[in-house]
């Protein structure tokens, strides 16, 4: 399995709604602090912009919901995996996720058999308060040469300019918040992600388009038009 080589990471359907014509073909909601029903609604609506666009949506944290609703990709950081139902989601072909950000994390990540792993933070993030100092590009390299195939998913801090320093570095995919959803121009900064990385790996992989390396392998109900890292 491969990912896009951009994941916007948003948390609402709004947002969604706004990036998903861009072009971008892998986007993680992440909804925080709201009642179940909100998340729900939220989830719901996300799910069919990206059905209807093309795009792969993964939800954040709600297993339960991603379950009930049919979606397709779950990412959760490791406080999420104590009281996560993974047999239930492999049962549902839904694909997983999961964060790390020190070695024993990555240990037990990898023992859950993820469908890609997420390090972070690379840089000091202005997002949240995290109690990791910044991993770096070193860190990358280091556990994309443990992880081997399975996709890895740079996060945090992550900005165009340093887009170039973590693919060199081993990264399958970066994943982006503050660059896009603080940037006066969100749409505008989102294509130019896309060409960016488009230009930087080549093929399909930035943009999401065509069924080349680098595009998300989708279900056959993505197909239809489907705690992040951190």
């Amino acid at each position: 399995m491969t990912l896009a080589a951009v994941y916007p990471i948003v948390d609402s359907a709004a947002w969604v709604a706004r990036l998903a014509p861009t072009g971008v073909r892998f986007i993680q909601l992440r909804v925080k602090e709201q009642p179940p029903e909100c998340v729900r609604a939220e989830i719901s609506a996300a799910q069919a912009v990206c059905r209807s666009t093309g795009a792969q949506l993964v939800v954040n944290d709600y297993w339960q919901l991603a379950l009930e609703l049919g979606c397709d990709y779950v990412h959760l950081g490791q406080a999420d995996l104590d009281g996560a139902d993974l047999a239930a989601l492999r049962r549902a072909c839904v694909r997983l996720g999961v964060s790390s950000h020190d070695h024993a994390e990555l240990q037990r990540a990898l023992g859950v058999h993820p469908n890609y792993i997420a390090l972070g933070p690379i840089y000091p993030t202005l997002l949240k308060q995290m109690p990791w100092h910044p991993q770096g590009l070193a860190r990358i390299g280091e556990w994309k040469r443990r992880i081997g195939a399975l996709p890895l998913v740079a996060i945090g801090g992550l900005t165009l300019e340093r887009l170039p320093g973590v693919f060199a570095a081993g990264a399958d995919c970066a994943a982006v918040v503050t660059d896009i959803v603080r940037h006066p121009e969100p749409e505008q900064r989102m294509r130019a992600w896309l060409a960016a990385s488009a230009a930087l790996i080549g093929g399909s992989r930035g943009s999401g388009s065509g069924s080349g390396p680098g595009v998300a392998a989708m279900p056959a109900s993505a197909a239809e038009p489907s705690r992040t890292a951190g």
